[in-house]
């Protein structure tokens, strides 16, 4: 019996899967026929980029610029259905398995985004877009744009439903103007250096200010989740003189969005003129 007993405690602690999210896709335009259905091979082509657009930002945070998007296999949505009353699919989110102290769920959190930066590249203004791309790799704001051309390539457009969170396309010159805004021709990313001082860093919202020396200014910015300790800044850096090199995304007119993708891009002040 205590046999018994122990197999079930042990079975108990083993997680379990959670029961999988669902995010639906639905359809309208020229390929949908109302009332009757939409062209196969429409269909099957967007479905595929869309679940494209979910793998790329899944790996987001380790994606080089070429190469296979890594975890692709493990990050694929399921096709389970059509969506009720309308023309489109029903997608289940990779199944996570329960855990005593869960993380974000990284699954939710990309379908959030692509969410997002469709309501955000239709309605909002460069900055608005600007502040969620610069946040992305550029092969994954390719890949949303890849699926919105196909759209509008198609006279179509689409929305994207998932829990509470829903945005659809108005129409299809809406599509339109958001797929010009995530064109690579009207996103620029540079580098650029500045001489100045850290005034402070929160760690937990990771932004940071940055006092410029040379020409009068105050830069406003964020940190790269590939900087795992950003108090190192606190700590090493703070109201000390050095030459940082951002990385600097510009959307259209918008206004500049500044990132320190690493602490290496930071050298002392003095050191930087001893080497010139």
């Amino acid at each position: 019996m205590d046999k018994v007993y122990g197999s079930q405690e042990a079975f108990n602690d083993v997680p379990q899967e959670k029961e999988a999210p669902v995010a639906r896709l639905t359809l309208s335009g020229k390929p949908v026929l109302d009332h009757h259905g939409v062209l196969a091979d429409f269909a099957s082509k967007a479905a595929s980029l869309f679940s494209e657009v979910f793998a790329v930002l899944m790996s987001d945070a380790i994606l080089s610029n070429f190469g296979p998007v890594p975890d692709k296999e493990t990050n694929r949505l399921m096709l389970t259905g059509t969506v009720l009353g309308q023309s489109g699919f029903e997608f289940e989110l990779p199944r996570k398995k329960l855990d005593l102290f869960p993380e974000i769920d990284l699954s939710a959190d990309a379908i959030n985004k692509i969410e997002k930066l469709f309501r955000l590249a239709a309605q909002g203004n460069d900055d608005d877009v600007a502040e969620i791309v610069a946040d992305m790799h550029g092969r994954t704001v390719k890949k949303m744009h890849e699926f919105l051309s196909f759209m509008v390539q198609q006279e179509a457009w689409c929305g994207v439903e998932f829990g509470e969170r829903a945005f659809r396309f108005a129409d299809y010159e809406q599509i339109k103007y958001a797929a010009g805004k995530l064109a690579g021709d009207n996103i620029h990313e540079d580098k650029e250096r500045h001489e100045g001082e850290f005034l402070g860093v929160l760690p937990v919202s990771r932004t940071f200010e940055f006092m410029l020396t040379v020409q009068e200014g105050l830069i406003r910015g964020k940190i790269d989740p590939a900087i795992e300790d950003p108090d190192m800044l606190n700590q090493n850096w703070l109201y000390n003189p050095v030459i940082t090199t951002f990385t600097v995304t510009r959307v259209g007119q918008g206004r500049p969005q500044y990132i320190l993708k690493s602490l290496d891009d930071i050298v002392p002040a003095e050191q930087s003129a001893g080497t010139e």
